[in-house]
């Protein structure tokens, strides 16, 4: 195994935010007990809904799909506890998409919980040795039918970027670990509590899109994990990578400015410079899929901030609502204002603790009444901080005002498309205007 350890390794612009990862970073991960009920949502990741495959009372055993895609940008969805169905009925997620959603009653049986669910997830034996009996085609096609897709949070479906492109063939093969984002730790404590899966996932990705070498990166504010991702790699080829800490380094086009000094084209994807990222809780589960032929029903979510009063990081079924796996934690604080689903940076704020998690939910951040009150609106003053900081070189002021004002010409010429709504604008902001919401809603009216 090559490993390299240069600190140096960043991308232009950026912010330095505290990483108030204390509140959860020792927790090791626990098991949330079966809900009474899950919801389990038909579009849950980037592209076409699926469609229902169960009827109302039907009796579903855990891992059972019980949404089927029928496009090729889609992945399919599955019962996360074993019980009965209920009639297809509509949720809004936290970004305020309404979805259909599939309930399933829990049986007071269960297959699996506890120690024995984690370790049917992540434990036992993961091989590094033997995998080219895995065709490329097989590992794709083992992602689509486990319905996997990036548990960074963007939620791509992972089959898609796995399919080979001979027009595009892949040099390097990247694998997210560094966990940028303020607050959350799901990804750092499943780097030390079960690096293996996560190597042989990273081996089954290289092999799948024929890339010539495999790269973990982690930030240098994680060394436990480090060490943890350089024992279990030894002998394999894959290389651990430790990358400057800082905001949004754990961004596609920023992961690959830093370890690979390739610029993707605006308005391209990392294919078109040779280069698939997945993340690290990606690659565990394609190493469960592949090997075990077992589907995504369950991730590692986060549950932090001052205003939880029991910080945790929770292996939670798919499904289970937001008040499940706060009251597991003990509920909220006399003082918790705000609840975030994900981080502070690129999270969207609850209107409902009722709204299911999704596989792309990775933390749930609750904010204080003193921490809210922070980001008090004023006027702008034309200072320029927000342009300096962004890490896909665009004037965020601009795009923000020409949406307040419907100008799409303006929110075109400026390449809104282009932004990634990492919030380093509106972090720099000493006006506290809500840059990234702006800017969401300019999408909205260019498209």
């Amino acid at each position: 195994m090559s490993v390299a350890l240069n600190s140096q390794d960043t991308f232009a612009r950026g912010v330095h935010p505290g990483d108030q990862k204390q509140f959860a970073a020792d927790k090791a991960i626990e098991v949330l007990p079966t809900p009474a009920e899950v919801r389990i949502a038909l579009l849950q990741h980037l592209g076409a809904p699926c469609e229902a495959a169960v009827k109302p009372r039907a009796e579903v055993e855990l891992g059972q799909m019980v949404g089927e895609a029928k496009a090729f940008v889609c992945a399919p969805v599955h019962a996360s506890v074993a019980g009965k169905t209920a009639r297809v009925t509509t949720s809004t997620l936290p970004n305020g998409r309404h979805v259909m959603v599939v309930p399933i009653t829990a049986a007071e049986e269960q297959p699996l919980g506890g120690q024995e669910l984690f370790d049917d997830v992540f434990g036992g034996d993961w091989p590094t040795e033997g995998l080219d009996s895995y065709e490329p085609g097989q590992i794709a096609e083992a992602a689509k039918t486990a319905g996997l897709v990036g548990l960074g949070g963007a939620a791509f479906p992972t089959h898609v970027k796995l399919t080979a492109n001979p027009d595009k063939p892949i040099s390097h093969l990247l694998v997210n670990g560094c966990e940028c984002e303020p607050y959350l730790t799901a990804d750092y404590r499943l780097m030390l509590e079960a690096p293996a899966p996560i190597i042989t996932g990273a081996m089954l990705a290289g092999r799948a899109t024929g890339a010539d070498e495999v790269i973990i990166c982690v930030e240098d504010n994680k060394p436990e994990a480090i060490a943890a991702l350089k024992k279990a790699a030894e002998g394999t080829g894959v290389e651990v990578r430790q990358l400057h800490t800082k905001y949004p380094q754990g961004g596609e086009k920023q992961l690959i400015s830093a370890v690979l000094d390739k610029e993707v084209p605006n308005g391209g994807l990392p294919l078109d410079v040779g280069v698939v990222v997945v993340n690290v809780g990606t690659a565990a589960s394609l190493a469960r899929a592949t090997i075990r032929n077992k589907p995504l029903t369950h991730r590692v979510i986060t549950v932090t901030g001052a205003g939880i009063k029991e910080p945790k990081n929770l292996l939670a079924p798919v499904g289970a609502s937001y008040r499940d796996l706060i009251d597991f934690c003990g509920g909220l604080t006399d003082d918790a204002n705000r609840v975030i689903s994900g981080g502070p940076m690129m999270g969207f704020t609850l209107g409902s603790l009722d709204s299911p998690v999704t596989k792309g939910t990775s933390g749930i951040t609750v904010l204080t009444e003193e921490e809210v009150a922070r980001t008090k609106e004023t006027s702008c003053v034309r200072c320029g901080r927000c342009a300096e900081v962004c890490p896909m070189n665009l004037v965020p002021t601009k795009l923000a005002l020409a949406s307040r004002w419907r100008h799409t010409d303006i929110l075109s010429s400026y390449h809104i498309g282009a932004c990634m709504e990492c919030g380093c604008c509106a972090y720099t902001c000493p006006a506290r205007l809500p840059l990234v919401q702006l800017i969401r809603l300019g999408k909205i009216l260019v498209r």
